[in-house]
């Protein structure tokens, strides 16, 4: 049996909310098309109370295009929290009514679909897109109108640091900072004996708000370390690409090899050129990608499906992106209980107040920015053919196991 590369991905969770997840996820058995514009929860336009108008929410999701892998969980992830909330009755007796449009991966349509939602739609709430790229200009949408804006995931410094959000202050990330979700790794290395550690580094980014942040961090952190980098670039987010970057990369044969990707076809590429060139890294550490599971195994091959993640599931449905859109749902639902609404104001103003609430990723607790300090990144490895996956970082937390290292290409 081939041993297993760590393959680290993106999206930091709670050790404590991987049961939760899970056992979340296991009941989603159906979403709507992917070319499908709009979409609504099934329950919530047939149980509506009859003494009480439904909770109308809004979303744009990239349900084509190039984040519609991520676009399509994270539907999946709305809906399934929306099923089981007006399955318990609603929200203080609320039906929760959804109304998804697709923004076909476009930071141009996604401000067109928030403006259709709050100003022609009429919607109580919005809830964010996939992605920092689309968060950015849709929360400033949001903001114009007054509404909060509840995402999971748009982490990058730079959603938080527009003008409008600056001054609004309604941009709230359920999520772990993009640029911390590699710091675990970046610890591991630097608990290793001197003589251990990696001497050398490559950085290939794809030009990208949320791949780039958590890489330069790195970059600063393992430099500090004494790794040397051999290779830092950032690139354009665009398949042709991927492949030079790769072979550029293991042309240098560093130690470690931190890629800013931003979803499967750029890991895909660079595994398949790695494998080509005949070069095997001893880290490979991608901000994106391999937590997409079926998709990321469908592209790269079950016999190289060996790769460390942040978040548990099945392999063949699961991704990160369902339980972080369920999580947005879990702490709109507390924010609307304690307020007693969906005054935007009122929640905005409860969600900055300081209180930790309750998430399948883990505890929530929003900064002045917005961002979510109470969660603590975890690490997983699938082992063995990709069959086995276990928590390896941070070392010495309950649960967790020794990272088993991949032999090189074409070894068993």
């Amino acid at each position: 049996m081939r041993a297993s590369l760590p393959w680290f991905s993106r999206n930091a969770i709670a050790l404590s909310a991987v049961a939760l997840s899970v056992g979340v996820l296991a009941a989603c058995s159906s979403s709507g098309s992917s070319s499908s514009s709009s979409s609504s929860s099934p329950s919530a336009s047939a149980t509506s109370s009859a003494n009480a108008t439904p909770i109308s929410i809004g979303a744009s999701l990239s349900l084509t295009g190039d984040f519609s892998a991520d676009g399509q969980n994270f539907q999946k992830g709305y809906q399934l929290w929306a099923k089981d909330v007006n399955a318990a009755g609603g929200i203080m007796g609320r039906q929760v009514k959804l109304t998804i449009l697709n923004d076909a991966s476009s930071p141009n349509q996604v401000v067109t679909n928030y403006q259709t939602l709050i100003n022609t739609d009429h919607v109580d709430l919005t809830f964010g897109p996939f992605s920092s790229l689309l968060t950015g200009p849709a929360s400033a949408v949001a903001a114009r109108s007054g509404f909060a804006f509840i995402e999971g995931a748009g982490g990058a410094p730079t959603v938080f640091q527009t003008p409008q959000n600056e001054a609004d202050h309604n941009v709230f990330d359920v999520s772990l900072p993009v640029a911390d979700e590699i710091v675990p790794f970046v610890n591991y290395i630097a608990s290793l004996p001197a003589s251990q550690r990696p001497k050398t580094a490559a950085y290939p980014m794809a030009q990208d708000p949320f791949a780039d942040p958590p890489v330069q961090l790195a970059q600063q952190k393992l430099s500090a370390l004494g790794v040397k980098t051999v290779y830092s670039n950032i690139f354009p987010a665009e398949p042709s690409s991927y492949t030079p970057q790769a072979d550029n990369v293991a042309g240098k044969a560093p130690d470690v090899v931190v890629l800013g990707s931003t979803d499967v076809p750029t890991v895909a590429a660079f595994m398949k050129a790695f494998e080509t060139n005949h070069y095997t890294p001893k880290w490979f550490v991608a901000a994106a990608g391999p937590d997409q599971g079926a998709a990321f195994i469908s592209a790269v091959g079950a016999k190289n499906s060996e790769y460390v993640a942040q978040y548990g599931g099945s392999a063949s449905d699961v991704g990160a992106d369902v339980a972080e859109a369920y999580s947005v749902g879990q702490v709109a639902e507390q924010a609307i209980t304690a307020t007693g609404g969906t005054d935007n104001a009122k929640i905005i103003a409860y969600l900055h107040s300081g209180v930790t609430l309750n998430s399948v990723q883990g505890p929530v607790k929003f900064d002045s920015l917005g961002e979510n300090g109470a969660s603590a990144a975890f690490m997983f490895q699938w082992q063995g053919t990709g069959t086995k996956f276990v928590q390896v970082l941070p070392q010495g937390t309950s649960g967790t196991v020794t990272i088993i290292k991949k032999s090189p290409w074409g070894s068993s």
